[in-house]
């Protein structure tokens, strides 16, 4: 087991790096969606990611029921490690929530605080209402399918494996409430794809009112899933953060 009992991954090490990025997956994903990231970001930046619980080789441990717990454990973790370099956070989709909520716990010890947040694909929290229900199975895999055609979810031995994570994070954002408390003092960069049917453009742009510092945005051709193309992009703008 790796770093904080599991929690957080090293993607890849990178000696001489000047920084760190710690990044929370969307949901139903696992730590290795950053992979690529990580390669694009070396040798100056070395990428942490969160492996959530019910996946991978955590698979028996069951996912934490709300956003603020997987942050309070992701904090903690984060914290537990003896770092010197400044670093920021990157959450995408329901990682960007959990982001949001860990870079809040973070920032009270100015020696724990990220340099910058980043969140991507997804609304801003006041915006985040919720789900009243869940969609059963064949629901979420529309859902799925919907936003990332090339999901590989049509094996139904990889559906059996999938659809308790998948209903797990889809819990953890249906029961999202956000608690409108002080704002942050950490500037955020905002990615969105421009034909992303989960998160306008306007929607995305409210996150910067959640910072006394200004923040930017940055809208990249895609739909929900723009990371995967624009990966040099982001790896760019993640040195420009924390590195200039």
């Amino acid at each position: 087991m790796t770093d904080a009992d599991g929690w957080l991954r090293c993607l890849r090490r990178e000696a001489g790096a000047s920084a760190d990025l710690l990044c929370l997956p969307h949901a139903g994903a696992a730590a290795d969606s950053f992979v690529a990231l990580a390669a694009a970001l070396a040798p100056d930046v070395e990428l942490w990611a969160v492996q959530y619980p019910g996946r991978q080789d955590r698979s028996t441990q069951e996912q934490l029921p709300t956003a603020q717990a997987i942050a309070e454990v992701v904090a903690d973790a984060w914290r537990s490690r003896a770092r010197t370099r400044p670093f920021a956070v990157l959450g995408h989709s329901m990682g960007a929530l959990v982001a949001y909520e860990a870079t809040r716990l973070l920032e009270p010890a100015a020696v724990d605080a990220p340099v910058r947040l980043v969140v991507s694909g997804q609304t801003a929290p006041e915006q985040h209402a919720g789900r009243t229900d869940l969609p059963d199975d064949d629901g979420l895999l529309a859902e799925v399918r919907r936003l990332d055609p090339g999901t590989v979810l049509d094996d139904e031995d990889l559906r059996e494996h999938a659809l308790p994570t998948l209903r797990a994070d889809y819990r953890v954002l249906r029961d999202y409430t956000w608690d409108p408390r002080p704002l942050l003092r950490t500037p955020l960069t905002v990615l969105c794809g421009d034909a992303d049917p989960l998160t306008p453009v306007a929607d995305a742009e409210r996150w910067l009112a959640l910072s006394i510092v200004p923040g930017r945005v940055r809208t990249l051709e895609g739909g929900h899933f723009f990371l995967r193309d624009h990966v040099d992009t982001v790896a760019a703008l993640v040195r420009e953060d924390l590195l200039d």
